[in-house]
């Protein structure tokens, strides 16, 4: 899987849990939060659906590492094709 690909399934999941938030012009290098109205129960909502849709466990000291679309691809791609 690319890390363009892991982006996509992020933005999916922004969409499903915020279907409110317009996630056509994110920024990829920029903080999720700081670009959208996000509150951490969004955050976690993330989180969750990663492990219930991919099965890609998230542990709580790496969240920081979910803070962009950058972040999230470069952590998660390796963990996606691991499986």
């Amino acid at each position: 899987m690319t890390e363009d690909q892991v982006k996509q399934i992020v933005i999916d999941i922004i969409n499903e849990i915020a279907p409110d938030e317009d996630t056509t012009a994110l920024k990829s290098e920029i903080n999720l939060r700081d670009q959208m109205d996000l509150d951490s129960m969004d955050f976690l909502d993330i989180v969750m659906e990663l492990r219930k849709q991919h099965s890609i466990e998230v542990p709580e000291e790496d969240y920081p590492k979910l803070a962009s679309l950058d972040s999230c691809a470069e952590y998660l791609t390796p963990k996606f094709n691991a499986k």
